[in-house]
């Protein structure tokens, strides 16, 4: 048995959005739903994915744009994430679609918010939640053990870092997040970034100029 998983970027921001599965029982999870409803619902049935729960790592609008309507067309599934601290995020989903210019997003609460230490699963797989505060406070990163495999949205990009100059984002406290929620997970763990290409953390460690181990320790 063994973990699976398909990224689709969507919306114009290209934000992977990632479906997750264990093969043995097929059922699945969808992270980081932010939009495009339809191709993904439409993918999600070619794949033959029941899905358990939609799992959001933070409450950006590219992120999370299209979790309620792919909660009702997937026959109300539930949402789960991010941790709380980013709330107020979710809050101001329609502030934040009308300043990029998406389709009006309506307020939203999950089912269950995430803390450090949970754990999602579904089938025979487990992901691990990770609380990784500093590009929102509430960010989450999800991590399977077995797979070797993170999926960390935007705390971390394949040579890059996320962005730290929105309300409640703090540079100091995303590096604190990635050298010691990430690192230790292993350099050979490979993982999906919230946008552009996958990386392993030992890559990232090795080059990254942001994190790489001769950089200052914050």
């Amino acid at each position: 048995m063994s973990l699976k998983y398909q990224v689709v970027p969507v919306t114009s921001f290209s934000q992977n959005c990632s479906i997750v599965w264990c093969d043995e029982t097929m059922e699945g999870v969808v992270v980081d739903p932010g939009g495009d409803v339809k191709q993904l619902a439409m993918l999600i049935k070619e794949l033959g994915v029941k899905v358990v729960n939609l799992v959001l790592t933070h409450g950006h609008l590219d992120h999370v744009g299209g979790t309620e309507p792919l909660a009702e067309t997937l026959g109300g599934v539930n949402i789960v994430g991010p941790h709380k601290a980013d709330n107020f995020w979710l809050q101001g989903l329609e502030g934040q679609s009308q300043m990029f210019g998406f389709p009006l997003t309506e307020a939203f609460e999950p089912n269950k918010w995430l803390n450090d230490g949970d754990q999602v699963s579904f089938g025979h797989q487990v992901l691990d939640v990770l609380h990784t505060p500093g590009h929102t406070p509430g960010h989450v990163v999800l991590f399977s053990k077995e797979a070797q495999l993170a999926f960390v949205g935007d705390v971390l990009f394949n040579g890059s870092v996320g962005r730290t100059d929105f309300p409640q984002g703090d540079f100091d406290t995303l590096i604190n997040s990635i050298k010691t929620k990430l690192w230790p997970l292993g350099n050979d763990v490979r993982f999906v970034p919230g946008h552009g290409p996958e990386s392993t953390f030992g890559r990232e460690r090795a080059s990254n100029p942001f994190v790489a181990d001769e950089m200052p320790l914050y």
